[in-house]
Order: C-alpha cells, then sequence, then structure tokens
C-alpha cells in the first residue's frame, strides 16, 4: 500500500469500505481525484488477493494510468456496455447526496460514467460533508471555442438567478490554461451558496458551449464517509446526516 494510504486514515476507511461491496464478476467504474486514487489502489489489493474477475472504465487518462500500473486492466465504456457500479469522490455532498464534483477536472467523463451505472457510491471525508452546496468553486467545462462568450453568458445566467456577480475564473495549471481529457477548459464559480441547484444546473446546461457542469443531482446512491478513527458513516439518499456522529471530525453543522 502507498504512503498515502498510510497518512490518509478518513480516506482509506471510506475506500475499504465501498471496495468491500465489490463482487466477483462486477463491471465497475473508477472515479478520478485524491480519494478515488485510493480507492483504486485498495482495490486492486483486494483483486490480487483474492483473483477477483472484474472489468473496469477509468473517469480520466490519470485514474486509468494509475490502475494498469497497479495491474488492473482497464477498458473503454462503450466496451463494457453498462456498470454495475461507480465509485468516485467527491468535492461536496449535501443532506440530499447531490453533490459538486470537478476538482481534479474530470466531472464530464465522471457524469458520464455515474450515469452508466445501476449504483453511484461516493466516497469522502467528512470535510466534504456539507449543509448547503457551493463553498467550493463550481467548474463548468466549456469548449475553447468562443470561450470568452461562454464565460459571458455563465456571467449572465448567474444574475438572472440572482446569484450575485461573482468572479468566473479560468482553471490554470500553473500558468497556462487547465486543459481536459476531451480537450476543453474549466471555469470555476466561487458562489459561496447554491440554494437551489436545479435552477442553476439547468441554467448552465442551457447555455451553448458549456459541455457540462460540475452539480451531480440525484446521481448518488450512497455516500460512504470515512472518519480519522478508521470508522465510517453511509448516508443513503433519504437518510439524515448524523451531525453528532461527524461533530468530532472537525465539520461544522451538517
Amino acid at each position: 500500500m502507498s504512503q498515502s494510504t498510510q497518512t490518509d486514515p478518513a480516506k482509506l476507511a471510506a475506500s475499504r469500505a465501498a471496495v468491500a461491496l465489490v463482487q466477483d464478476g462486477m463491471k465497475l467504474g473508477l472515479g478520478t481525484g485524491s480519494t478515488a486514487s485510493i480507492m483504486v489502489e485498495v482495490l486492486a489489493e483486494r483483486v490480487r488477493n483474492e483473483d477477483l474477475s472484474l472489468r473496469m472504465a477509468a473517469t480520466s487518462r490519470a485514474t486509468a494510468e494509475l490502475a494498469e500500473s497497479l495491474g488492473l486492466k482497464i477498458e473503454s465504456l462503450d466496451e463494457l456496455g453498462w456498470l454495475d457500479m461507480t465509485i468516485d469522490g467527491a468535492d461536496e455532498v449535501d443532506p440530499d447526496l447531490h453533490l459538486i464534483k470537478g476538482g481534479g477536472g474530470a466531472h464530464l467523463r465522471e457524469k458520464v460514467v455515474a450515469a452508466a451505472s445501476d449504483r453511484m457510491v461516493v466516497i469522502a471525508d467528512p470535510g466534504k460533508v456539507v449543509d448547503q452546496l457551493g463553498a467550493f468553486p463550481l467548474p463548468v467545462e466549456v469548449l475553447q471555442f468562443g470561450f470568452e462568450s461562454s464565460r459571458k453568458l455563465i456571467r449572465r445566467a448567474l444574475h438572472k438567478l440572482d446569484l450575485g456577480d461573482h468572479d468566473v475564473l479560468q482553471r490554470l495549471r500553473g500558468s497556462e490554461p487547465w486543459v481536459t481529457d476531451e480537450g476543453n477548459f474549466i471555469l470555476d464559480l466561487p458562489l459561496g451558496a447554491i440554494a437551489e441547484p436545479l435552477r442553476l444546473a439547468r441554467a448552465l446546461s442551457a447555455i451553448p458551449g458549456v459541455v457540462e457542469h460540475g452539480l451531480f443531482l440525484g446521481m448518488c446512491d450512497l455516500a460512504i464517509i470515512g472518519k480519522s478513527d478508521g470508522s465510517v458513516i453511509e448516508l443513503n439518499r433519504d437518510a439524515d446526516i448524523d451531525a453528532d456522529l461527524l461533530a468530532n471530525e472537525g465539520v461544522g453543522a451538517v
């Protein structure tokens, strides 16, 4: 096991609990990000130890490269056809299991893979659990063509939704624009709070040039929240988040 899994017990606990749901013969979607990377390592270890037969699709080139370096075989989503389960991380999880994703710049592929799955399982540490989405800047993937026009239309949409005059920031990798696996740019929207995520999702999706946004609404079936003591809390879509269980993890009101 890598050093990262040894130094982040909450993420490791969530990853182990999610990987325990995997059954021999499954078709899986593998997410992207720091927590998902730990999950891939845990999954690879279980595959080696139990000689599991799995078929897997990755949500990014980075995840595919990590998985293959650990001996896992990655196939395209089209080759697999449909998935039994996708395991992925999240940047925010609200009480209805709505998510913000895209901190790793892979939310387009992540959403495609999750939508092609019978079940989406999210793994996270308690710091990702929030009362209301929006503290994490919302990623929006846009075409390079007409980039500035798309940014202007996004600003107009935010104004019409009474979300204020927020910066619409182009994400950079160093001093250069961040380019996604699909060759697009990313805009980050530091909104602070999103009172009506469905309205915002619809408005963003209607803008020409917007490829995908990081609001994952009604897609997560189970969130597994790892704690620093190695235990986990499982949150189903219709279950209340237990603030007392998370209070000692440094989380505010949840």
